[in-house]
């Protein structure tokens, strides 16, 4: 049963802003609210405030240009992200990671910034997105601020953002050439989240070694886990399937698991690791391509 509460609705960015300064200590924002309602319908959360931005048109944009990159507005669907030509065309793996994101009604109204807000360690953009070195702007009445995604979460459904402050943007720059980037997630059902998942981009020379990479492990511990030792063993090496298991080896050990009803801490360890090998593989013969 959801309890009574009093329903803001703003119709700007500005407003949306004074009200959540004003009522920030009792109050919740809600957009989708995919993730929101079920905890409001379990009496986890009784806020006396709701606070709607879903119409506020001035946080739903996707822009891209060659210099600055992608830009997202917070309110910015998942299917929208998903139908979008020019993230296609610049980023396909984040249509590849919309397209397996829950149901398409979970698609339709759910959004990029709630999605992040909720800082579940399941989630599917947050891997991805910190493997593309997304950033994302938070901002209240008085000031702005950016966090890169990698420092954004701070704990299991919890991350910088102050209670005053709402996710304005999410930023990705435009990737070095001869990168490459893939995501998997290890699920029962394509519409289920992921039980552990990996996001791995690799950018490489021109002689073939590898300049930069990034492993990102998804509901591996209570934030998308940075797997920096395995990425530092991969640069200036060359494609070698070895080194691929090595790499899937140290993120097997690296992660932070738990065991509940969907695995065990072995069974996560476990997908960590062979994900990781895989996804290495197929990112790093993109970047050869």
């Amino acid at each position: 049963m959801i309890h009574d509460f009093n329903y803001l609705k703003p119709g700007s960015l500005k407003e949306a802003l004074s009200m959540l300064a004003e009522h920030k200590d009792e109050c919740k924002v809600i957009c989708g609210g995919q993730s929101l309602l079920i905890v409001m319908r379990q009496g986890m959360v009784t806020p006396e405030y709701l606070l709607d931005i879903k119409h506020v048109k001035e946080m739903n944009y996707i822009s891209f240009d060659a210099k600055d990159g992608l830009r997202l507005g917070a309110t910015t669907t998942h299917r929208e992200i998903e139908k979008s030509d020019v993230i296609a065309k610049n980023y396909p793996v984040l249509v590849a990671m919309e397209n397996k994101l829950a149901s398409i009604q979970t698609r339709n109204w759910g959004t990029i910034g709630g999605n992040l807000a909720h800082a579940d360690p399941a989630g599917d953009p947050g891997p991805v997105l910190i493997a593309l070195k997304g950033s994302v702007k938070v901002g209240s009445a008085s000031e702005e601020r950016v966090f890169p995604l990698d420092e954004f979460f701070v704990d299991y459904f919890a991350t910088q953002k102050n209670d005053d402050e709402l996710i304005l943007e999410i930023q990705v720059p435009v990737p070095e050439p001869k990168t490459g980037t893939a995501y998997q997630k290890f699920n029962l059902l394509d519409s289920d989240m992921g039980i552990v998942a990996a996001a791995v981009s690799v950018t490489l020379n021109n002689d073939g070694t590898c300049k930069d990479a990034r492993i990102v492990l998804g509901n591996a511990g209570p934030v998308p886990i940075r797997v920096k030792r395995a990425e530092e063993l991969l640069v200036g090496k060359k494609y070698d399937e070895a080194l691929f298991a090595e790499a899937g080896k140290i993120a097997s050990e690296d992660c932070e698991p738990v065991a509940d009803i969907h695995a065990s801490e072995a069974q996560r360890r476990h997908v960590a690791g062979v994900y990781t090998k895989r996804m290495l593989k197929k990112a790093w013969e993109q970047a050869m391509a």
